[in-house]
């Protein structure tokens, strides 16, 4: 490992020279096994590192992100997957799964959309099972404790061996004191090292006091990646990994709806006629993402009208209407939430009944906490006041 690495260039190609590097002349804590990462390749990479590795540590379970524009599109653990689930990842053609796969497969598969493109991390060594589901998706690279031998033969073969892969040091402790520079002046301030327990968990302002411990692991998810989530921001947790995250957004309610509208599609692509979209063979992953995108969005017909259908399917498939999204996302329920500042109206916990959250973790503080408190009662909702903001800049 060396002190310092050359970057290509920094965010934009026009900001040159760039570089990073350790300032006390210690030596990176990363090795590049293969590749050449960018700036904002080396910022995902390290936000996403930290991100799974106190997922792992608050869980037990070996976890996976995928990041993008400093943000996390997806975090899950490794938790088994259902045969819909599998279906809806398309991950259904890989036989068994290991649990590192099941997270990652999760991760990507929460906002394909999102994950377009992004940058891997995970907080176990990777195994040919991930490495296998890593190579056909489009990905900028991934940084990992480790990979065994087969997953970095197989890695290595992407992009034309091009593709990004970093090596951790798991052992890694950064100084305590953070700095970093904005218009030549130098912010200093002490590392965000909250550790996110059950304890935050603990003190419970509504009239329903019940949140079982599988759901208090979906809200410390919850909290974990929006303590790496540009803020403003909020994420919507169910089953082990983030449904629908919503970053830097300047309001707090359409942070609500934007992560809520996310999750309202992973729910969607569940539904049978999504399932049974018959598409046309060899289809670009990609092209079938964005399609299934289409198909359940207010511009159907981009995708249905005649001569354009052709395209993509092989039947023609039927209008998935406004009445039946709505009858189905009816059956989404015992989603978890979470909120890196307080919910300043009751609004945010309207929103968020659409999308079937019953369990809320958020700081609490607001002068409307009572509206906040007695929309949730309305509802039977279970909310923690953790006491602790999370914001990430």
């Amino acid at each position: 490992m060396a002190n310092e690495m050359l970057l290509k260039y920094g965010c934009n190609p026009n900001q040159k020279p760039s570089r990073v590097f350790m300032e006390n002349g210690s030596e990176l804590p990363i090795e590049v096994l293969n590749g050449k990462p960018g700036y904002i390749n080396l910022l995902d990479a390290f936000n996403g590192w930290q991100l799974v590795r106190e997922l792992k540590k608050a869980t037990g379970m070996p976890a996976a992100t995928s990041f993008k524009h400093v943000s996390p599109a997806g975090a899950a653990i490794g938790r088994p997957l259902s045969d819909t689930l599998k279906k809806i990842y398309f991950v259904d053609d890989l036989g068994e799964l290991s649990p590192l796969a099941c997270a990652y497969a999760r991760a990507r598969g929460a906002d394909r959309m999102s994950s377009y493109g992004d940058f891997i991390a995970l907080s176990d060594e990777c195994d040919a099972c991930t490495a296998k589901m890593i190579q056909r998706e489009v990905s900028d690279g991934i940084i990992a404790p480790g990979y065994s031998e087969e997953a970095l033969d197989i890695l290595k073969s992407k992009r034309k061996g091009t593709y990004n892969i970093i090596k951790i040091d798991e052992n890694y402790v950064p100084e305590p004191i953070e700095r970093k520079q904005v218009f030549g002046v130098t912010f200093e301030q002490g590392r965000n090292e909250l550790d996110i327990n059950d304890e935050l968990l603990s003190n419970i302002v509504t009239e329903n006091k019940d949140i079982p411990q599988d759901k208090k692991e979906d809200l410390l998810i919850s909290l974990i990646a929006l303590k790496y989530t540009q803020s403003n921001s909020v994420c919507y947790v169910k089953d082990g990994q983030a449904i629908g995250i919503g970053a830097g957004q300047q309001s707090r309610i359409h942070c609500t709806r934007l992560a809520g509208n996310k999750a309202d599609i992973w729910w969607l692509r569940q539904h049978p006629k999504v399932l049974g979209l018959q598409f046309v063979d060899d289809i670009r992953r990609p092209d079938r993402d964005n399609t299934i995108d289409v198909y359940i969005s207010d511009e159907y017909m981009d995708v249905l009208a005649e001569g354009e259908w052709q395209k993509m399917f092989k039947v023609k498939p039927e209008v998935f209407t406004k009445e039946e999204q709505k009858a189905w996302l009816e059956k989404n329920t015992d989603v978890c939430l979470g909120s890196d500042a307080f919910f300043p109206f009751g609004d945010n916990i309207e929103r968020a009944k659409k999308s079937g959250v019953r369990y809320i973790a958020e700081p609490g503080g607001s002068i409307r906490d009572d509206h906040v408190i007695m929309t949730c009662n309305k509802y039977n909702m279970a909310m923690a006041f953790t006491g602790i903001r999370l914001f990430h800049h």
